[in-house]
């Protein structure tokens, strides 16, 4: 009887064992297989399924792109204006109107930008110089009347787009360096910041007029890109070493082309050069007459450059005084 209870409970032991062992070394295979073999079939079904699905919306949104590309052209092949949707959230404003409730077409200003030129400003006022500083600036800009007399002789549409790109530029210059100068000292501007940007602008706008008018040949841009490299890096020294001086500097620079937009006017009325309609960019932007001619575009643009003639006198003034430009309130919006 021992020795049939040890044989039997010896049997018991070894089934036990390999009931173990092999529990062991299948359970990596089982729980990897668990989650597929479960559901069986079904499981199978729900994968293919959401497989679909995803081939299924994939397909739909490029059948949507190629939707929206073919919406973008008209029935002729003509391509026309689609509106944007942005992830970021900014969408396109709704379409502007004019004050007649025709449609505003201009993007690079709104309406409420637009003025009338105060043409009733004084065009004789000059800065006679007084300090060394002030004799440096103004036959500094004196000298460089005359190689452009000779360049451009009497083309003055040529001339005032010349004119324009290096105008444009101390505005912007002047306003970056107070701006930085804000931000160093954590101190406000007095609104000169915007006033002198404002300046730069409005010469922008200029330069956009006159390419209605004139186009410039291939060396006159050449021209345009060695003068202005030349000229903002000048400037932008100057302005670091002296604002009085960089001030003084533009405002006989504006004084220039008082007396070069009034020599362009007499070329218009003694029908020297064709008094031709005025761009719709300028009928726009100053609130011409519809029936404005180039005329009336050029008597506006040189108010507008007598404005910028006083506020950098001004402004260098200003410095002289021993003053910095935020003591005094700026003319924003002067032009």
């Amino acid at each position: 009887m021992s020795s049939r209870m040890a044989g039997s409970v010896l049997l018991r032991h070894a089934g036990a064992s390999r009931r173990l062992f092999s529990a062991t070394a299948a359970s990596p295979a089982a729980a990897a297989a668990r989650p597929l073999l479960a559901g069986g079939e079904g499981s199978w079904a729900r994968m293919m399924s959401t497989s679909a699905a995803s081939q299924a919306k994939d397909q739909a949104a490029k059948a949507a792109d190629a939707a929206a590309a073919a919406a973008g052209k008209g029935g002729d092949g003509e391509k026309k204006e689609v509106a944007v949707n942005s992830y970021w959230g900014i969408e396109q404003s709704q379409k502007l109107v004019r004050e007649d409730g025709t449609e505003w077409k201009w993007s690079c200003f709104k309406p409420w930008e637009t003025y009338t030129a105060d043409t009733s400003i004084d065009l004789t006022k000059h800065h006679v110089p007084k300090t060394m500083l002030d004799k440096i600036a103004y036959y500094t800009v004196k000298s460089l009347r005359f190689p452009t007399d000779i360049f451009f002789q009497r083309r003055y549409g040529c001339r005032a787009m010349m004119l324009e790109t290096v105008a444009a530029v101390p505005g912007m210059v002047g306003g970056m360096l107070l701006h930085l100068r804000s931000l160093r000292r954590f101190e406000q501007s007095g609104g000169w910041i915007r006033a002198l940007l404002e300046e730069a602008e409005n010469e922008r706008m200029h330069l956009m007029t006159f390419m209605e008018v004139a186009q410039p040949r291939w060396y006159e841009r050449a021209l345009v890109i060695t003068v202005q490299g030349v000229f903002f890096n000048a400037y932008f020294l100057g302005y670091l070493i002296s604002p009085k001086f960089a001030h003084r500097v533009v405002g006989y620079l504006e004084e220039e082309a008082v007396h070069s937009y009034t020599e362009f006017l007499k070329d218009l009325e003694d029908g020297k050069i064709d008094n031709v309609p005025a761009p719709a960019i300028a009928i726009d932007y100053w609130r011409l007459p519809a029936n404005a001619t180039l005329k009336d575009v050029v008597t506006v643009v040189r108010a507008d450059e007598a404005h910028h003639r006083d506020v950098n006198h001004f402004a260098s003034d200003v410095y002289y005084q021993g003053m910095q430009l935020k003591a005094t309130p700026a003319p924003i919006g002067y032009h």
